[in-house]
């Protein structure tokens, strides 16, 4: 059946097609010298600069934090020789030894007893959306549905503990910079909601909505022990979302009914906008931005040629499914995503984005008039009376209302719970509403020192980011010939930058909509970050042994 595919007319023709543009590139004055910038490249002074300071360690890792977290985990240890002497550990080693003894027979069973079970605990959080979905729409019990997420996050912390107590990881004494930022992020909130709080209570669920899912950077980060454990929690997520995309495009083919107000009047052409299981078209493109670098990764990553298919059907129907959510900011995100991805892997993905983009605009119209809105004066008007701009003058103004160092108080405006505890009287110059900007959010929220330790947190974010994929590069030195399409099966600096590059298009997005208020893009987020510190991490490693 391979060599079917490989001899057939089509294959042969793009093969041809391929190796002539290659050929008129090479021999071309701009390949030329674009061959020549990068031989200057590989020997100039910038390169050893950039190489040196992307290759340094985390230097959280000999700092006053990491020290404490050792003298923790030498604690939780002691802790845990005590436990192996308890009643308690002896009776669920005896649970342990007879499901294992009676499951021993079964090949299903057997083959998922020899995953550990940390890794499990990690192949399910990629599915944080469905059980969701499942908790609160299809089960509808409203106790689990207010608590499963909490009962979650105390699991992963209490897995941690275990396994650290028994010494089978040494994850616990894992310290990073991005996580001191963070730390330091949380504490200043925790500081804010203390000194600006009219509302006590909406204050502690603004603090909550702000930092509660940061924690699952924090436990994957000490669940994440090897390569695999990382390409569990990475490809489980892009796995997700490409099942989630060919959902969205079920919905566009069905035209799902649609809210009136999702659509303006002069954007009538727009049949319907997909959303999935999330009910939000903007949120359901964040979250497929986030997920197609890491599809598109896999094609580079698999060496097997039907694993590299199946990768490219993936990456196809979540950026088809992007299309149909008619989320401007998603479309700007993944324009941003496939630009760093293309950076990092295969330049060659910026000119098929052009053509993909021409494409579109040609054979599905109403792209093009949603987008062509935005320069009209009805969209000015808009905008004007009710739409951002609006929005983020009331904000700006509310900042400035009370302290702008302090902020208008956590939870009080702009956010979710804002939304859902709205104690201020309206006015006709005040009302409720979502910011549509997460960073202005945050910051009318928690004023000046809020948004600078934020910004701080996603510096770091990137710093880790960049690092991570570079010592993911394991000393590779390519061609500007190459092909990337082989040069990189195998690498895991494939997966860092796909993560890193859907990541940073939703921190674009993050501009136009709040979509960090949903609570699992914000997990999603964090935890990816954890897997892709990890990559670069055990890649440093690897390559000290």
């Amino acid at each position: 059946m391979t060599e079917f595919v490989r001899n057939s007319l089509v294959v042969r023709f793009i093969v041809w097609l391929y190796e002539t543009l290659r050929r008129f590139w090479c021999s071309s004055l701009l390949g030329k010298g674009w061959a020549g910038w990068h031989g200057s490249w590989l020997q100039s002074n910038t390169r050893i600069h950039w190489e040196a300071w992307t290759g340094m360690d985390d230097p959280a890792e000999h700092s006053i934090y990491a020290k404490f977290l050792r003298a923790v985990e030498r604690v939780l240890q002691r802790i845990g020789d005590w436990l192996r002497e308890s009643l308690l550990y002896r009776i669920l080693t005896g649970i342990r030894d007879g499901y294992l003894k009676l499951s021993s027979e079964s090949r299903l069973f057997s083959a998922i007893n020899r995953v550990p079970l940390h890794r499990w605990f990690l192949l399910l959080f990629p599915c944080y959306l469905l059980i969701e979905y499942t908790v609160r729409d299809l089960l509808k019990i409203n106790i689990l549905a207010s608590v499963w997420e909490e009962l979650f996050i105390m699991a992963g912390i209490a897995l941690v503990l275990w396994r650290t107590c028994l010494k089978q990881t040494d994850g616990f004494k894992r310290a990073t910079a991005l996580e001191t930022a963070l730390l330091l992020y949380m504490a200043a909130g925790l500081l804010l909601m203390m000194l600006n709080r009219p509302f006590p209570a909406i204050a502690a669920a603004g603090y909550r909505a702000q930092v509660e899912y940061i924690v699952w950077y924090f436990i994957l980060l000490r669940l994440i022990d090897d390569e695999t454990d990382a390409k569990a929690v990475a490809l489980g997520f892009g796995a997700v979302v490409a099942l989630l995309s060919l959902h969205g495009i079920y919905q566009y083919i069905i035209a799902v009914p649609i809210p009136s107000s999702w659509v303006s009047q002069t954007e009538m052409g727009v049949r319907t906008r997909v959303f999935s299981l999330t009910g939000s078209p903007n949120i359901f493109g964040s979250l497929l931005v986030m997920g197609a670098p890491v599809a598109a990764a896999c094609m580079y990553y698999f060496k097997n040629g039907w694993l590299k298919f199946l990768a490219l059907c993936a990456t196809g129907a979540i950026c088809l499914s992007i299309l149909f959510t008619f989320s401007r900011g998603a479309w700007v995100g993944l324009v941003i995503a496939v630009v760093i991805f293309a950076l990092y892997m295969d330049k060659r993905l910026l000119g098929l984005m052009g053509i993909a983009m021409a494409a579109a605009l040609i054979a599905i119209p109403s792209i093009a008039d949603r987008l062509t809105y935005l320069f009209t004066t009805e969209y000015a008007e808009a905008s004007a009376i009710g739409g951002r701009a609006l929005r983020w003058e009331t904000g700006w103004n509310l900042l400035h209302e009370n302290s702008p160092w302090l902020g208008f108080g956590l939870g009080r405006f702009g956010g979710a719970v804002a939304m859902n505890n709205q104690v201020l009287d309206k006015t006709k110059d005040f009302e409720y509403f979502y910011m549509d900007n997460y960073y202005l959010k945050t910051l009318v929220e928690m004023g000046y020192i809020g948004i600078i330790f934020y910004i701080v947190a996603l510096v770091a974010f990137v710093i880790m980011a960049i690092r991570a994929i570079h010592a993911c590069n394991e000393g590779r030195v390519w061609g500007i010939y190459d092909d990337a399409l082989t040069r990189s099966n195998g690498s895991l600096k494939c997966i860092a930058a796909g993560l890193f590059a859907g990541m940073a298009g939703v921190l674009v997005h993050c501009y136009f909509e709040n979509i960090f208020e949903e609570p699992y893009m914000m997990a999603y987020f964090w935890g990816l970050a954890a897997a892709l510190q990890r990559l670069g991490a055990i890649s440093r490693e690897r390559s000290k042994t």
